[in-house]
């Protein structure tokens, strides 16, 4: 196993983050429940990740999903522990008694069977909340196996990203991360009431749901219209210029633009900077609602103007005269992107394995600071010890229970022999 030292990126702000001295015990997989405690993390709790001894399944994906486990994973500590096991049992309640959050992403009855249910945890400690990741809220479907890509296609969204008769999943885990993101919104809120009532209670989110909010526009449009959404691709665009474009690449080759000219101020100042004078003249391109109305023969008329022109001027001019533009980039592009780069957006981050890399953090700012990197994604058994020790089990006891198979330990890490 990697010992190499561990980062501890991003200067520790003059006040402490506004989640210090929260506890949330999880028993989360895959993205949906690991991002919920990557959110509570980031904002400064105290987040055990309770694992099998083999560890986290995600820790061993491949393909697109070899970046789950050390994204959503941050901020945490890791304890192996056989859950199954009586002893294993009683350490996770004596975590529960001083725990805040509780939080699991596993199927309906898991937890229950477990001896984790929320009404057998909120007997032994009334102030702990309770959040559930699931693929439904409870109802008819609660019953069904879900995955991203499942709620996307029956809810609506595969069919808005795809092409008429081709549904397309959309290129992230957007229900799984909202999902998750949504979980913690509603630990955030439960711990307001806690406040006042002094008692926690259940959360739950689901995928399914998140994905219709994700649609609702779609929804609402047709009941203001009357008519279904088309597919994004087909759709009717609001604005006559919203498109890609082909320019020419810094290697001579083809190179994409999103262009957008949304407002009749932007186009004026658009036809002037390009020197299009015929078409800002053009009375049939006199505003908006004309221009998307002579989008057939517009779109092609401006994309043989700039297909010969370099990529790097006409971002430039839109640069310089406001106008919305970016460039299409893959995501392993962000990684040296400079405005991340220059902001604290990215953050440098130790991989389980000792590898160096960085890590996108939380899209916000509190009081100008970026909620940073406090712990890189533990290995597994990492805090076995610390946290052990903590409950106030002596290292002899630990050996034991390591000897029984109930609790797992980074190698290298073994706790010492107590001396008599």
């Amino acid at each position: 196993m990697n010992s190499a030292p561990r980062s501890t990126s991003a200067p520790a702000p003059a006040q402490p983050l506004p989640l210090a001295g929260l506890r949330v015990i999880e028993f989360t997989h895959m993205v949906m429940g690991p991002t919920c405690g990557m959110v509570l993390g980031d904002l400064g709790a105290e987040v055990i990740k309770i694992e099998p001894l083999t560890g986290d399944n995600t820790r061993q994906l491949l393909g697109a999903g070899a970046g789950f486990y050390p994204l959503f994973n941050r901020n945490k500590k890791s304890l192996a522990l056989d859950i199954k096991h009586p002893r294993g049992l009683e350490i996770t309640l004596k975590l529960l008694t001083s725990a805040d959050v509780f939080s699991e992403n596993f199927k309906s009855g898991s937890m229950d069977r477990l001896g984790l249910s929320f009404d057998a945890l909120s007997a032994l400690n009334p102030r702990l909340i309770y959040v559930s990741h699931k693929g439904f809220l409870p109802g008819p479907y609660e019953h069904r196996t879900a995955l991203d890509e499942v709620v996307q296609m029956m809810g609506g969204l595969a069919y808005m990203t795809g092409r008429p008769g081709d549904p397309l999943r959309a290129g992230t885990s957007v229900n799984d991360i909202m999902g998750g993101m949504f979980g913690a919104i509603g630990v955030l809120a439960a711990l307001q009431q806690r406040h006042q009532t002094g008692r926690g209670q259940q959360v739950q989110s689901a995928l399914f749901e998140n994905n219709i909010f994700l649609v609702a526009q779609h929804m609402m449009q047709f009941a203001v219209t009357g008519k279904p959404a088309a597919p994004m691709p087909e759709r009717i665009s609001p604005w006559g210029i919203y498109d890609v474009f082909t320019a020419v690449g810094p290697d001579g080759k083809d190179a994409q633009i999103f262009l957008a000219v949304v407002s009749d101020t932007q186009w004026s100042v658009f036809c002037q900077a390009f020197g299009f004078e015929d078409l800002r003249a053009d009375p049939h391109l006199s505003n908006n609602q004309l221009r998307v109305l002579a989008r057939e023969w517009l779109l092609p008329e401006l994309r043989r103007r700039l297909k010969d022109r370099q990529g790097t001027e006409i971002t430039a001019l839109f640069e310089t005269q406001g106008l919305p533009f970016a460039p299409i980039t893959r995501p392993d592009q962000l990684m040296d992107d400079p405005h991340l780069l220059a902001t604290g957006g990215l953050a440098p981050m130790t991989l389980p394995d000792g590898r160096n890399t960085r890590v996108p953090l939380l899209p916000l700012s509190l009081d100008g600071h970026r909620l940073g990197l406090r712990h890189d994604p533990p290995r597994l058994g990492e805090h076995t010890l610390s946290l052990m020790h903590g409950l106030g089990y002596s290292d002899t006891e630990i050996q034991e229970l390591c000897a029984q198979g109930v609790l797992g330990v980074e190698k290298n890490e073994s706790p010492a022999p107590d001396l008599a």
